[in-house]
């Protein structure tokens, strides 16, 4: 399995592959190869600054001669006319790069601020924003380390990672004490040391849950008022995490419950990116 490190590096390759192709012809036209300059990116909206150290592997995968000095670094509070950072070298190389770091910039960035919102309705609270796998293929990397930078948990990276039994999986493994002996069973011959967890859909199935041992509980689309009675049930026995439908607006009052984790898709699947630009000085 590829690492993080390399699955970033495999997104730029495909990312400089599709913007500059064989080459930015109206760069390559107009701009000496010798000429050198400075661009730096410019906050144009107020927000969580996000992606500042892929910016920097940006730049050094398209051309090691680009220098970058970093002022404002990635989870800060930012505002419009703040300078994040400086960028040296070829002007050629500053201009083929710019929209594949800005269009990085600006996703992680408007990831980072929506997930700091969310966050910040739970505040005084022990309950934790999470992501989901409502992910941009290809950048799930890059949009589960905004969220991390915004104050949010990861759930699980993909598929990989954790163990997540839904109701299909409880539907073809014939119940949830089959559907999670067999996932144990899993772990024990394969020498995996994986979490479970167990999506469940009403109070009986929590019961079953709990029986079976799961490391936590998933409530699908439960009311706040069934939720705050399944976390009484649960006492502690497990992790909870509530999903499904809940907005910024509902959001609280499902951490009320006393919930450990609210997933929310919104984080990553239809975020609006943070207005920026990387303009010469």
């Amino acid at each position: 399995m590829k690492s993080k490190d390399e699955l970033i590096d495999d997104l730029l390759t495909l990312a400089f592959a599709e913007d500059v192709g064989d080459g930015d012809h109206t760069t390559l036209s107009t701009i000496p190869a010798d000429e050198t300059g400075r661009q730096h990116l410019l906050v144009k909206e107020e927000g969580i600054l996000a992606g500042v150290e892929i910016a920097r592997k940006v730049f050094q995968k398209f051309d090691p001669q680009l220098k970058m000095t970093v002022y404002i670094n990635d989870g800060a509070h930012v505002k419009p006319g703040d300078i994040a950072f400086v960028v040296e070298g070829p002007v050629r190389s500053l201009l083929q790069t710019e929209r594949v770091m800005l269009n990085i910039m600006q996703r992680m960035s408007g990831i980072a601020t929506t997930t700091a919102r969310y966050q910040k309705e739970l505040e005084g609270l022990k309950t934790k924003v999470l992501d989901t796998r409502k992910t941009t293929p290809g950048m799930r990397m890059l949009e589960k380390e905004a969220v991390k930078i915004g104050g949010g948990c990861n759930h699980r990276i993909g598929l990989f990672d954790m163990i997540l039994i839904k109701d299909n999986h409880v539907d073809f493994a014939g119940g949830i004490p089959q559907a999670v002996a067999a996932a144990k069973k899993y772990c024990k011959e394969t020498g995996r040391d994986l979490k479970i967890e167990l999506e469940v859909r009403n109070t009986d199935e929590i019961r079953q849950a709990l029986e079976a041992g799961v490391d936590r509980i998933m409530l699908d689309n439960f009311t706040p008022e069934r939720t705050r009675e399944a976390v009484k049930q649960i006492n502690g026995a497990a992790e909870v995490e509530s999903s499904g439908g809940i907005t910024l607006e509902t959001l609280r009052s499902y951490g009320e419950c006393g919930v450990d984790f609210i997933s929310v898709g919104a984080l990553t699947h239809s975020v609006k990116g943070l207005d920026m630009s990387f303009k010469a000085c």
